[in-house]
């Protein structure tokens, strides 16, 4: 009998992904068990870098949110007045953001790739200083609200008074200078302005000195910096900067929408620092890493213009206001250059393609709204947390005479008073803790009627209603005490994500997404539908003026408190 060998090959079974032991890896679990089950679609991003945060959210084409990521950055505040961001810091949370988004999207059945472009937005006026050689910061960041720099304010003043401002092969000096200034920039000097800040950076920091002195330096605002990043840094990183930002630097000329060899002059800046002017929306690039590793920037615009763009206020004679850290109100004025006699700033609303006509604006800002809230809470320990503040200003059906001017960086538009000072006034042994409350609330509403009183001067149209957003605007009461002060509606959408959504709809047009188009603002009816809610006002009117007079009082003891001297 011959014998019968049989042979067995032990075959290993399928090998099964592991299952990550930490909950905070349950959505890259699922991403490698559903990794064939996600399904395409067609999404826009938009990455919004405040003043405190960073934002990445995923619009569907209603504006429907379908994922979404937070994260806060660390505040610098080494001096009295100054406010510091470390640009590292904000770089590592852009990415962060955009991971995390992501993750959350595929977690939602989504495939990542359904992104098709991204938008970016950013707190204006920031400077940020890196080297051309190493790719890193010179030094931290000076925020928008950061008032260090009154003494450089002081000096360029007085330079204007006594030297001029060449234009045309004339100096223009005194009353004749700042006229010229603002008709080329929109604006006036102030601590608040991008090149001020530049110019203090290179007198007291040695390294930026020395970096703009061996042509080592490149400026920017925040979305110059992020893109640079984005796109690959030392490694063939774009270094460009879009017409809303630029137009907040003291440095561009409004009309031409290229820096101004006059101010470079002027200010003592090479041109070679400063980076190319894009518009607001066409296809800048492509992300060079990360999880939107390919995918296109098709939309960048500073935060408030980009909220304008978010609440579709794309025509003449449309306006809103946006309540974060700061508010900042603007008006839109079409293809004319509106010139403010009232202290309102001339600025670029957005540029819808490079070949397209630039869209203007007037704009009102104020530097402390969310802030003064948050001052209650953290500096003061009035409140718990900044929901409180409402709760508490409506225990109360009045201030008791109490005014709080929020002048913690000096006072912007329409006063534009840098040595202003903070000031709670009409104090008694009567007042409360919700007295102050309600007067910070209060201060927010008056700030915002004094901007538009000065529109209506300088538009010769009276507004009806406001369009609002921002986080401030989650309380009904300030609300209901902003249409009260103000004597005017007030409208604030369910979605009022605005803008991050004006980024992104700048982004989708770029490349057509959705067929929308900011030229053509009827392809943008199906966007942000949801409803509002109106906060009517309920205050007689001689109450309103009362309260208006005693405001203006306020404000004239505010103002001056500290005096810049020209360095």
């Amino acid at each position: 009998m011959i014998p019968l060998i049989f042979t067995c090959r032990w075959r290993s079974p399928p090998r099964i992904p592991r299952i990550p032991r930490h909950p905070s890896s349950l959505a890259t679990c699922l991403r490698y068990t559903t990794m064939s089950a996600l399904k395409q679609g067609e999404f826009v991003g938009s990455l919004d870098c405040g003043t405190t945060s960073t934002r990445f959210i995923i619009f569907d084409k209603h504006a429907d949110i379908v994922a979404q990521k937070q994260l806060e950055f660390p505040q610098y505040y080494p001096e009295p007045g100054w406010h510091e961001h470390d640009a590292d810091e904000i770089i590592d949370t852009c990415n962060a953001c955009i991971d995390e988004a992501c993750t959350e999207l595929e977690a939602a059945g989504w495939a990542k790739d359904s992104i098709k472009v991204i938008g970016i937005t950013n707190q204006r006026e920031t400077a940020v200083a890196w080297s051309r050689k190493t790719g890193k910061p010179l030094c931290r960041a000076i925020v928008w609200d950061d008032s260090r720099t009154k003494n450089v304010v002081a000096h360029y003043e007085h330079k204007l008074a006594t030297t001029g401002l060449e234009l045309d092969g004339s100096f223009r000096k005194r009353e004749e200078g700042i006229k010229a200034l603002r008709k080329v920039t929109g604006l006036p000097i102030s601590t608040y302005f991008s090149a001020i800040k530049l110019r203090w950076m290179i007198t007291h920091y040695e390294a930026v000195k020395k970096a703009h002195e061996e042509d080592d330096l490149l400026f920017g605002t925040v979305e110059s910096w992020i893109v640079y990043r984005l796109t690959g840094g030392l490694d063939n990183g774009l270094h460009i900067t879009e017409v809303t930002n630029a137009s907040r630097t003291l440095l561009l000329d409004l009309h031409t929408l290229q820096w101004d060899k006059s101010l470079l002059d002027f200010f003592d800046l090479r041109p070679s620092i400063l980076p190319k002017i894009v518009s607001s929306s066409e296809v800048y690039g492509n992300i060079k890493n990360g999880a939107l590793q390919g995918v296109p920037i098709g939309g960048l615009v500073g935060d408030q213009q980009g909220a304008l763009v978010g609440n579709k206020c794309l025509k003449q004679g449309e306006a809103k206001c946006t309540y974060g850290t700061g508010a900042f109100l603007l008006f839109c004025t079409g293809p004319d250059i509106v010139e403010s006699t009232h202290g309102l700033l001339s600025t670029v609303a957005y540029q819808d393609g490079p070949d397209a006509k630039p869209v203007y604006a007037l704009e009102g800002s104020i530097a402390v709204a969310g802030s003064a809230i948050k001052w209650l809470r953290d500096s003061m320990y009035l409140v718990t947390s900044a929901n409180d503040v409402n709760t508490l200003a409506a225990s109360v059906p009045n201030t008791g005479g109490v005014y709080f001017v929020t002048a913690f960086s000096g006072l912007l538009a329409p006063y534009w008073d840098p040595g202003a000072a903070g000031l709670l006034i009409g104090l008694s042994s009567y007042t409360t803790p919700a007295h102050i409350a309600r007067a910070t609330l209060e201060a927010n509403a008056f700030q915002t009627r004094a901007i538009l009183e000065s529109m209506k001067l300088d538009s010769k149209k009276e507004l009806k209603h406001l369009k609002v957003d921002g986080g401030m605007t989650n309380g009904d009461k300030v609300m209901e005490i902003l249409a009260d002060i103000g004597g005017f509606d007030v409208i604030r959408p369910e979605m009022r994500e605005s803008t991050a959504l004006g980024s992104a709809l700048l982004a989708g047009s770029a490349i057509r997404l959705f067929g929308w188009d900011i030229s053509k603002p009827e392809t943008l009816s199906e966007v942000n539908t949801r409803g509002n809610t109106t906060f009517v006002p309920g205050m007689p009117e001689e109450d309103r003026e009362k309260r208006w007079q005693g405001w203006q009082r306020a404000v004239e003891r505010s103002k001056g408190w500290e005096v810049g001297v020209a360095e």
